[in-house]
């Protein structure tokens, strides 16, 4: 049986759903009932009711080891998608205890049941931006970059599992980029087709790498049946700026794209009233690593994995499309 950890995120969601279109016998472990709905209602959405009779369903933490053990019982592959995603340095005990302590559970687990492989699903921002350009596999953490707390437990997570690969668990991580796909327009990616049905104006003037869930998922299901392990793959479909991205999803929406770039000086101001407001309420939501990483034209480089698994990714305006056909019928 499969354990999907994360199971009712964007990545667990669209996991789960093509596990069970497989026919496989998947055990998904989620925190809460409303986020279990949600998955219900995606299942709904892609007419695949009938497929939620394949998913056991486990009531627990990763943080918690007596029912992460539980869920570990008649389990012999892993895919470990839970994670805390957050840029807020107030946040940095939450996302060190989820991020880190959680999946060195999730390994300690795999190597007390005899696992026999676990997918990592690390991200992008853990490889530094020396020596190579576009970033590559070979671009391993820098401890004297200014990293995110995100990054910094993200970096931690990926240790606990090369440490299992030492103990004799075959692993694999993947980092991938931006991943867009039907969700949660609140969150995460999400908030891209947020903005443009808000109608904003502002667009960031860096860059970055973007990959369709489902391209993810089906990579995913790949690495997990392949002899290889002990690899690391950057998953990332194309390198391209905060600007298009933006201007395709308006396109898609049919609505208006931004026109008007955030300035330095505007991300600055925004940073200071920021800062001050944290003081009080003991939350960010616009650091200084932040709104650098917004600015900046990042590119990766994404052969590797195109090579090993013959990837070819899904043209963005086909993603979109299909996004804003769930957006449309959701809203």
């Amino acid at each position: 049986m499969i354990l999907v950890t994360g199971s009712t995120g964007l990545v667990g969601t669209h996991l789960l759903l093509s596990l069970t279109q497989k026919g496989d016998s998947v055990r998904a472990l989620y925190r809460s009932e409303s986020k279990k709905e949600e998955v219900v209602s995606f299942f709904a959405f892609a007419k695949a009711e009938s497929q939620l009779q394949r998913i056991d369903w486990v009531q627990g933490d990763i943080t918690e080891i007596p029912s992460l053990a539980t869920a570990f019982e008649g389990i012999t592959h892993v895919y470990h998608c839970a994670a805390l995603i957050s840029f807020d340095p107030y946040q940095f005990k939450k996302l060190t205890k989820i991020n880190i302590e959680g999946t060195a559970n999730i390994v300690n687990l795999c190597l007390a049941n005899n696992i026999k492989k676990l997918v990592h699903i690390s991200s992008i921002a853990t490889l530094a931006n020396t020596p190579n350009n576009p970033i590559t596999e070979e671009n391993f953490w820098d401890p004297d970059a200014k990293n995110s707390v995100y990054a910094l437990t993200k970096n931690g997570a990926e240790m606990e599992v090369w440490r299992g690969t030492q103990e004799g668990l075959n692993a694999i991580i993947l980092n991938p980029g931006i991943i867009i796909g039907e969700g949660n327009y609140q969150a995460g990616s999400g908030k891209f087709f947020n903005h443009i049905l808000e109608r904003k104006d502002l667009y960031p003037t860096g860059s970055s790498a973007v990959i369709d869930v489902k391209d993810l998922v089906a990579l995913m299901e790949k690495v997990m049946i392949t002899p290889l392990a002990q690899e690391r793959y950057i998953a990332t479909a194309y390198n391209i700026t905060y600007r298009e991205l933006l201007k395709e999803i308006a396109q898609t929406l049919g609505k208006k794209a931004p026109t008007r770039p955030l300035s330095s000086s505007l991300l600055q101001f925004l940073n200071f009233l920021d800062f001050i407001r944290g003081i009080f309420t003991r939350k960010r939501q616009i650091t200084k690593i932040g709104y650098k990483s917004l600015q900046t034209q990042t590119l990766y480089n994404n052969n590797k994995i195109v090579e090993a698994f013959n990837y070819v990714p899904t043209p963005l305006d086909e993603t979109l499309s299909r996004i804003a056909v769930h957006i449309n019928q959701t809203r």
